[in-house]
């Protein structure tokens, strides 16, 4: 049996599925944190309701009482920590619930996997990188991080290692790398670029569009995150596309599939964002061999046919 926290977020609920089709048991935890609506939040909930082997948890993982109940109640095997208080730039104007959530949380959940010896997988974020030049490797220091997002979750990662160093908790951090997908985040930008596209409403862009990202699609991310189980010790592992693609060159592919024209505000460029990620690999193909297998191309494609096929749902 498994710990899913953040079941009913974007990539929780895509590891939660495919936990569920390979056969096995799992607990989801969610506190519906308010930062995006609830409704795609449900929609991605009502895809495991019909699971037997899905037990969900409607609360937080700061909780002590509730994680104590949990690991009490249940036979928990193995924890995939995906439950973080999400957004680089929301992140600017609340930094103290960033590291509350980021941080204390995921030391609740360190604490019962190092009295039960269970092993951890734990989301991190290619945001920690920075002002690092790309490619990012895993072995760069990152020191230069440009949001209260991006430094709780390098925390996150600093005080996974003091617990396997301290007292032998498996923990294996994976950093992402721009995911995206059906019943994506709204926050995200392929997200919002293809829903005010398909309404007639204008996008904004923060800079020329030229910026560039590793867009990584979810079943890839998924997959990945499932594979980081098999691995011991303390890894920090990337997963990510290791093509990069400019912002301009993704509205061109959402302006295809969907026959409409965007109309494209420009905005200032924002100090905390990142220009450019591209993500080594090298590492994941070692260790897991792992690397994307969807192109950007069939990722637009696809997440088209979500958006197509569930109006209701993303026009909220």
């Amino acid at each position: 049996m498994f710990l899913v926290t953040g079941c009913a977020g974007f990539i929780g609920s895509h590891v939660t599925k495919a936990l569920l089709d390979a056969g096995e048991e799992v607990i989801g935890i969610d506190n519906f944190d308010p930062y995006y609506s609830e409704k795609i939040k449900k929609h991605r909930l009502e895809s495991l309701t019909s699971y037997e082997d899905f037990y969900f948890i409607n609360g937080d993982i700061r909780d002590n009482k509730l994680i104590d109940d949990v690991f009490s109640k249940y036979k928990i095997e193995g924890i995939f920590n995906l439950a973080a208080k999400a957004g680089v730039r929301a992140s600017i104007n609340n930094p103290k619930e960033y590291f509350d959530v980021n941080v204390n949380g995921f030391i609740n959940l360190l604490e019962k996997a190092k009295e039960d010896d269970i092993k951890i997988v734990h989301s991190s974020t290619s945001s920690v990188y920075g002002n690092n030049k790309p490619p990012f490797k895993e072995d760069m220091k990152c020191d230069t991080m440009l949001s209260p997002y991006a430094s709780s979750k390098k925390a996150s990662e600093n005080i996974g290692y003091v617990y396997y160093y301290l007292y032998g908790v498996n923990v294996i951090i994976l950093r992402y790398f721009t995911v995206y997908g059906p019943a994506g985040r709204p926050d995200m930008s392929i997200f919002k670029f293809m829903k005010n596209i398909l309404l007639g409403k204008p996008i904004e862009i923060y800079g020329d569009g030229t910026q560039r990202r590793s867009f990584t699609y979810v079943d890839d991310i998924v997959r990945g995150t499932i594979k980081a189980f098999d691995l011991k010790g303390f890894e920090i592992i990337n997963l990510g596309n290791d093509k990069k693609h400019d912002l301009n060159y993704v509205i061109s592919l959402i302006e295809k599939v969907s026959g409409k024209k965007a109309m494209i505000r420009y905005r200032d460029w924002m100090k905390a964002d990142i220009y450019e990620t591209h993500a080594d690999i090298t590492k994941a193909r070692s260790l897991l061999d792992w690397e994307p297998k969807t192109t950007l191309e069939e990722g637009i494609e696809k997440t088209y046919e979500w958006f197509h096929n569930n109006r209701e749902v993303w026009n909220s």
